[in-house]
């Protein structure tokens, strides 16, 4: 089943496609955002969200990490949109900010993670960031991200080809962005002058097509999970208190 509300004819309507775990949770949030204007919202369940988002080929799509009653679903049918549809922007839906869920989420190529438990009058600013190619990430979700990174093996940063986007000096400065030190750590680690370490991140900005430090963490750990890299897309979103954190 799936059910349309257009809010506001013309192109600037944002396209959102909604797929939560059940239609009535996903009506409750489409419901959420008919409030504010300039949307045109699609109510999608797990069964139909593949097809409707190839038909639709939405701006954004919000996505239960729990789809039909399985745990884990909404992250394979994420991986499963990138391919089919990668011009459209993902928010994972989680019923809770565990590690494991966020790293995955953001591995899977979520540019944003939305919590049960936030507000929900913060989606549509989650959604206007993401819209406008941001990335929509806390302080806390981004420390899991450096965790992860930390404890995973090296990794190289490929297109889909395989073939290195980044130099081995630039990898290496990656590869100690992602584990949270200064680009002055960065310049002893690598008996490098502060200057050339600013250099090296300018050119890995241009080569991945990112515009912050914390882009390219989550550039790194969306291939440490073996997928394509994340879309390329602009900046990260400022958080409202108490879940905030600027690159």
């Amino acid at each position: 089943m799936v059910r349309a509300i257009s809010l506001q004819s013309g192109a600037a309507s944002i396209k959102v496609l909604v797929a939560d775990s059940t239609l009535l949770t996903g009506r409750l949030i489409a419901d959420a955002l008919r409030k504010y204007r300039g949307l045109a919202i699609t109510n999608a369940d797990a069964s139909t969200v593949m097809l409707t988002a190839a038909t639709l080929k939405p701006d954004v799509t919000i996505i239960s990490e729990r789809l039909q009653g399985k745990a884990g679903k909404g992250l394979a049918v994420l991986r499963e949109l990138r391919v089919a549809v990668p011009s459209s922007r993902a928010v994972m839906l989680l019923d809770s900010a565990e590690s494991d869920l966020v790293v995955e989420a953001f591995r899977s190529g979520a540019r944003g993670v939305f919590c049960r438990s936030d507000p929900l009058k913060l989606l549509i600013r989650c959604v206007r960031k993401v819209h406008d190619g941001q990335l929509w990430i806390s302080g806390a979700q981004l420390e899991f991200l450096l965790k992860a990174l930390a404890q995973a093996p090296a990794t190289r940063i490929v297109d889909t080809g395989g073939t290195n986007l980044l130099s081995k000096r630039e990898q290496d400065v990656v590869r100690w962005l992602a584990e949270a030190n200064t680009n002055s750590e960065i310049a002893r680690k690598l008996n490098l002058s502060e200057n050339t370490v600013k250099n090296y991140l300018f050119h890995i900005f241009n080569k991945l097509g990112v515009s912050s430090r914390v882009e390219v963490i989550i550039y790194a750990a969306s291939q440490r999970s073996g997928g394509q890299s994340i879309q390329k897309d602009k900046t990260m979103a400022k958080r409202p208190e108490k879940r905030e954190r600027r690159s």
